[in-house]
């Protein structure tokens, strides 16, 4: 029996995943799962980056306290984009800053009149979303340049974790390929393109393949925990490059969304595709294992329902996800619409009252309740899901047939028949803890415990429970989708 540990951190919790493998399947454990709460400070939203780290430290005693001493590897997945910064003596210069700080509104515009907004598009193959790591550091460029001077070294979240536990320095390939400063062509840094930006390439660490090796637990932590040095993987550091692993598909060609606070529709192919087609979808193209590209468009997904609930619970009112998936099936569908990207919703707060405000501006029938909001936001989703999937089908160039839905969103069976209907295809859904059993796969690759990609979907796949969900009502979600283009999205 081989044991590895996931340590899989998301927007707003994290968790250490034991993962065992007896040679035909995996099984998973959690350990430990904590909290993740980003601190406010001076008007700046920031990562709590040391208590985080002190919870991995917790992980590994929870592992040993259980019995797992003998774990073979670690492995660590965050979301994108977001880094530390560490001096020439190995310090952090200050708390990694979260991406939806307000730091990079209207600086996207400033960067495209630099480099030309289609040249940068053709260079990075990536999507254009203002918490791109090349606005964050745009904005460091512009307005804290003596920060540069104090910088060695620019770590990516999972890597700067994965520092903590080592010492080592690395920048993994998914996690490179988020910040729209990878060349898609060359599969390195688009060194003219920084330099246009005067952001010092200097502080990049070189790309290294996912399923590498970092190096094993300092002494330090050893002595805290009370481990051995166990081997640190870098997997699939981006957590959607890990939940595209857990994929359980049996194609090359396949549609994928992982499901959660972003939604991430898109397929995996075996080189980026930079065309007008895909710059018309915007559509990015991340890095996998293998050095695959994932085709994807991010999606603001259930960010916008976990924000109503949210304010619904700080109003003194608490309600369960269950509860409000209940209630929103018995509202009347379809009556009102949104555009889940739009700009209104990015932010955290008073999502309820944007959700309204957006429908009253629209002069479309506003929501009265929590049902009929939680109704809008669902349909709206899944409609978006829709147009995404079909510029995903036109790009590769043949209808897809299926879509494989992984992610705590399976676990919603409101969004995941909406998602069916809406396409009109078959979707599957789970395995619901996608990304930690994909972080667990990329370290069996990474000790050679398992083969290859293909082989890793195909115990994936017999591990785990997979629902499928048909379409239904299709007339009516044909009708609604025609609607949808032509007054939400106006296309």
């Amino acid at each position: 029996m081989i044991k590895v540990l996931a340590y899989d951190f998301g927007a707003s919790s994290g968790r250490a995943m034991l993962g065992s493998y007896d040679g035909k399947t995996i099984n998973i454990e959690e350990i430990h799962r904590f909290s993740n709460d980003p601190v406010y400070l001076n008007d700046t939203l920031y990562w709590d980056i040391l208590r985080l780290f002190h919870e991995m430290k917790t992980g590994l005693i929870e592992a040993r306290k259980a019995g797992h001493s003998d774990i073979k590897s670690i492995g660590i997945d965050t979301w994108g984009v977001d880094f530390g910064l560490i001096d020439e003596k190995g310090r952090l210069l200050e708390n990694p800053i979260h991406y939806r700080d307000k730091r990079t509104d209207g600086l996207m515009e400033e960067v495209w009149e630099k480099v030309g907004k289609k040249n940068l598009y053709d260079r990075t193959g990536t999507q254009f979303m203002q918490f791109n790591t090349i606005y964050q550091l745009y904005s460091i460029a512009k307005n804290r340049p003596e920060l540069f001077e104090r910088t060695d070294k620019l770590l990516f979240m999972p890597d700067l974790l994965s520092y903590f536990l080592t010492g080592e320095k690395v920048a993994e390939f998914s996690m490179a390929s988020t910040t729209q400063m990878l060349n898609s062509k060359t599969g390195d840094w688009d060194y003219e393109l920084l330099d246009k930006l005067g952001i010092p390439s200097g502080i990049l660490e070189k790309v290294v393949d996912s399923a590498t090796v970092i190096g094993r637990l300092t002494e330090q932590v050893c002595y805290e925990t009370g481990l051995k040095p166990i081997t640190v993987t870098a997997v699939a550091g981006h957590d959607t490059g890990s939940a595209m692993i857990a994929a359980p598909a049996d194609t090359d060609l396949f549609a994928f969304l992982s499901s959660g606070t972003w939604s991430l529709l898109g397929s995996e192919l075996s080189e980026p595709v930079v065309n007008d087609l895909t710059y018309k979808y915007e559509y990015s193209n991340e890095g996998g294992i293998n050095r695959t590209a994932r085709l994807i468009k991010n999606i603001m997904g259930l960010w916008i329902y976990q924000e109503c609930r949210r304010q619904w619970n700080k109003e003194g009112d608490p309600v369960s996800f269950d509860e409000l998936e209940m209630s929103a099936r018995k509202a009347k569908p379809f009556a009102c619409l949104i555009d889940v990207d739009h700009q209104d919703f990015y932010h955290p707060g008073e999502m309820p009252e944007r959700v309204v405000d957006y429908c009253r501006r629209t002069g479309q029938y506003v929501p009265q309740n929590r049902a009929e909001i939680v109704r809008c936001i669902m349909e709206s989703l899944a409609l978006k899901y829709r147009y995404v999937f079909d510029g995903l089908c036109k790009i590769v160039g043949s209808r897809i047939p299926k879509l494989h839905m992984v992610g705590g969103g399976c676990k919603n069976t409101m969004i995941s028949q909406f998602t069916a209907n809406a396409l009109g295809t078959e979707v599957t859904a789970g395995p619901i803890e996608a990304t930690a059993i994909g972080n667990i796969a990329a370290q069996l690759i990474a000790l050679g415990e398992i083969k290859d990609l293909r082989q890793a979907r195909a115990v994936i796949k017999s591990s785990f429970e997979i629902k499928s969900y048909f379409p239904q009502d299709k007339e009516l979600w044909e009708e609604k989708y025609d609607y949808y283009l032509k007054n939400i999205l106006n296309k």
